[in-house]
């Protein structure tokens, strides 16, 4: 495992850890992925790297790790060139092998051991999301994952019950569908890739491959273990991780 620290920056804020998901080959974002990593992409002179750094340093967030893989120099230098714009920045090094979601976590949970719970997020995406209410929901319901979702379309989603549990997932295009809890009026909910976890997923996670999606993390656990939705549907949101999708972002996050 490599995880290395790429400065000195003193932790300043009481918000705990967060992981940024940004190893991807970002093929949504080509031609720009051709030569650069998707955490590069810029959004009004900004790259999402950036945006997310400073995002969660607005909730005392200011202890990162972020998986590299695709073009991972790139990342390192622009983190190391701008100090990790005041947080103190780990990187987990996947160049050997990229890992998926699931995977990547997995690696750099001992960056965790002294957490309680964490944030996960993708990187590619932008959002004005109240997370201090995200993590105070999570504190509160204890369940092992809080997933962020939002009333929007898609074409995956995460299945729950109406007390908001996770029960399964399905993907209208293909009609795949997998269901964990047998429950009436099950409830289709767009996943927006910001997770708020607890350390005990660790333990937990019984994929014996290296290479897994959170997704297949999550189907394998809810049926013993608290998964809950927390509903973000009136803040801002956007998916940057598709090339159409930059000017759009530009536009709802113009300052």
């Amino acid at each position: 495992m490599n995880i290395d620290s790429l400065n000195n920056s003193p932790f300043r804020g009481q918000g705990g850890k967060a992981m940024l998901l940004a190893a991807g080959f970002g093929t949504r974002l080509k031609p720009f992925t051709d030569h650069h990593p998707k955490a590069l992409a810029e959004v009004n002179g900004k790259t999402l790297l950036q945006y997310n750094i400073e995002y969660l340093q607005q909730f005392g967030i200011y202890e990162v790790i972020i998986n590299v893989h695709h073009f991972a120099e790139q990342i390192i230098h622009s983190i190391q060139t701008n100090n990790g714009w005041g947080s103190n920045i780990n990187i987990s090094d996947e160049t050997d092998a990229i890992l998926e979601t699931g995977g990547g976590l997995k690696r750099a949970g001992c960056f965790f051991k002294d957490e309680e719970d964490f944030v996960l997020m993708n990187v590619d995406i932008l959002t004005d999301l109240p997370l201090n209410e995200m993590i105070s929901f999570h504190k509160k319901n204890n369940p092992l994952a809080t997933l962020a979702t939002s009333k929007r379309e898609t074409s995956r989603y995460f299945l729950f019950n109406k007390e908001n549990i996770l029960c399964g997932w399905k993907n209208v295009k293909t009609g795949e569908e997998k269901i964990v809890r047998n429950e009436e009026n099950l409830m289709a909910k767009a996943f927006s890739g910001i997770h708020v976890i607890s350390t005990k997923i660790f333990s937990l996670m019984q994929q014996s491959e290296t290479k897994f999606s959170m997704v297949d993390a999550y189907l394998s656990l809810c049926a013993e273990s608290k998964i809950l939705s927390f509903d973000h549907s009136d803040a801002k949101f956007i998916d940057v991780g598709k090339l159409e999708n930059l000017q759009q972002a530009a536009i709802l996050f113009n300052k």
